[in-house]
């Protein structure tokens, strides 16, 4: 049985992903947009989007995966287990569901990550509303962390684009 070199990659570009979305998010604090514009940085939500896209097997156990990191996450930079745990799998789950019906390029892939994106901070935003852990109306929401987020995540999926692309085209 021929063991497959993205099985090794795909783990490894995780949790450098993860690592990166809290050190990158660290030093730009404050830098890149001032109170009360704030931004998340989401390169695990970007490795992932590319896994599912790109892996042309479909052998990898990216669901399990994003459940565990998911994990890490929430033990780690939240301190609020279950948010990531449960939002991360269901991206995997609704980009598997719609890998079928679409042409893969550049344009469609931006959208599907900017809607999985927003999917991801929509259920963080229902959860942390649902823990009181904040009180910030929907509006608010939208546009000083919604907004501000799909801009600097937009811009990094751009300049990510293609090498990420190379990388699992030549890994897979």
């Amino acid at each position: 049985m021929r063991y497959s070199r993205l099985k090794i990659i795909f783990p490894i570009g995780l949790f450098v992903a993860l690592f990166l979305d809290g050190s990158v998010s660290n030093v730009f604090a404050g830098k890149l947009f001032s109170y009360p514009y704030t931004s998340v940085l989401h390169l695990v939500l970007l490795w992932i989007v590319f896994a599912v896209f790109l892996d042309d097997r479909d052998n990898l156990s990216v669901g399990i995966w994003s459940a565990f990191v998911g994990l890490v996450f929430d033990w780690y930079y939240t301190g609020i287990l279950g948010v990531y745990m449960i939002g991360l799998p269901l991206v995997v789950y609704i980009c598997r569901q719609i890998k079928p019906w679409i042409d893969l390029n550049f344009l469609t892939l931006l959208m599907i990550y900017i809607i999985n994106l927003t999917i991801l901070e929509a259920f963080t935003y229902i959860w942390y509303t649902m823990s009181h852990v904040i009180s910030s109306g929907l509006a608010d929401f939208a546009v000083y962390t919604l907004g501000p987020t799909i801009a600097v995540n937009l811009a990094i999926f751009v300049i990510l684009y293609y090498p990420m692309r190379r990388l699992y085209l030549s890994v897979n």
